[in-house]
């Protein structure tokens, strides 16, 4: 596999010439200072190229060129902005940029609630806490009907939280589900926006009556109508799992589990139309069997995300060791190194705040001594599995 890394752009603080001295080899990013919606221009894709490869690496994933949520919810504008869409396909293509990751999560991306939960070690992580989780849904967006969606034991929880929470733990809340982990990923809603609540609630009503048929309709749509484009630049779209990979929020969830994937490559049987195999999310999942599916739907892959996570017995989440939890990284290794597809992307995903990541300023998630960290620890697993491959070990 070849060793990417997700990078922000210019302005990001990591810089590419930090990035070639830890041995990444490939450029995982977007056209960040482009709006969600707008035509990626041939000029902008070359002038993104060029500043790459003059740093002696290379834009190996787009991730993401965003799908508008009129194109989710199937909007009067969905047909004009998949347009548009096919254009900055074309100008992708023409730049020799062939692998576009993208999601079809309507309105948010991945969740948490908790932006650096403490290890024992004095390092942090990502975290999910269910019951907080609920009470933002019940008690700060107070969505109709939500209580509906959790068990007896997690509204117990809901009651015991509102006798204590403060407003300081309340805007966290909002800041880390709705904010912080949107905003940077071409989200509906960034930094600076005032009552990001009421926002958030007018994107939800956006899906008043699209249900996972409605959802898997659209998608379906849009992945015929960008085919042919992808066939003749010979792109590889590769749709992310939802993060989580269950169903929030009164929001339709399309790429929750091996049935869904598999609905979505028969869908549209295209060789341009792959997955992201991101460990990470499919892990959060307690119904999905990671290495099962990697198995499954290794010749689908166009780009891998190697994170893991513990999903504890309440249903929790947290962000594992990169050599350990669900995702079973190392048996993916082998999996995806057996495939005999070198120049498949890979990107360390995530990784825990350690030795002043939490002062740098870093997106959350994507610190630079945490993915360091995790960067090579999986280049020993790669090294190991390649050794293993050559001497007919496995």
């Amino acid at each position: 596999m070849e060793k990417t890394w997700r990078w922000f752009g210019p302005k990001d603080r990591i810089t590419l010439p930090m990035l070639r001295q830890i041995g990444v080899e490939g450029i995982v990013t977007s056209l960040h200072d482009v709006p969600a919606g707008e035509v990626w221009t041939p000029e902008k894709v070359d002038e993104m190229t060029n500043f790459i490869a003059a740093a002696g690496l290379h834009w190996s994933v787009v991730e993401s060129l965003p799908v508008s949520e009129a194109i989710k919810y199937g909007g009067p504008d969905a047909g004009r902005l998949i347009e548009g869409y096919i254009e900055s396909l074309a100008s992708l293509g023409k730049a020799g940029v062939k692998t576009v990751c993208y999601n079809f999560m309507p309105v948010i991306d991945w969740i948490r609630t908790d932006l650096a939960k403490p290890w024992d070690d004095g390092t942090s992580s990502l975290y999910f806490d269910r019951a907080r989780f609920a009470y933002f849904d019940c008690r700060i967006l107070e969505r109709a009907g939500a209580e509906a969606d959790y068990t007896d034991a997690e509204m117990e929880a809901v009651k015991r939280l509102d006798r204590t929470i403060t407003q300081a733990e309340k805007d966290d809340l909002i800041d880390s589900i709705i904010v912080k982990t949107q905003g940077f990923v071409h989200g509906n809603i960034k930094e600076g926006d005032k009552n990001p609540v009421a926002i958030f609630r007018r994107l939800l009503s956006l899906y008043d009556g699209i249900d996972r048929d409605a959802l898997r309709e659209n998608m379906r749509c849009f992945l015929s109508r960008i085919m042919p484009v992808c066939e003749e630049y010979g792109i590889g779209m590769c749709v992310h799992p939802d993060d989580p990979p269950v169903q929030v929020l009164g929001l339709p969830r399309i790429v929750t589990s091996a049935g869904d994937i598999e609905w979505i490559l028969r869908a549209v049987d295209h060789p341009s139309n792959g997955l992201t195999f991101c460990a990470g999310s499919l892990s959060a999942g307690a119904h999905n069997d990671v290495v099962e599916m990697a198995r499954r739907f290794a010749p689908r892959v166009k780009f891998v995300h190697l994170r893991s996570t513990e999903v504890l017995d309440n249903g929790n989440f947290i962000e594992a060791s990169h050599l350990a939890g669900r995702g079973h990284l190392i048996e993916l290794t082998r999996i995806f190194e057996k495939q005999g597809a070198p120049a498949l992307p890979m990107r360390i995903d995530h990784g825990r705040n350690m030795l002043g990541d939490a002062e740098g300023g870093y997106n959350p998630g994507y610190g630079f001594y945490g993915r360091m960290f995790a960067l090579a620890q999986m280049d020993g697993v790669m090294a190991t599995v390649r050794n293993e491959i050559n001497n007919d070990l496995i």
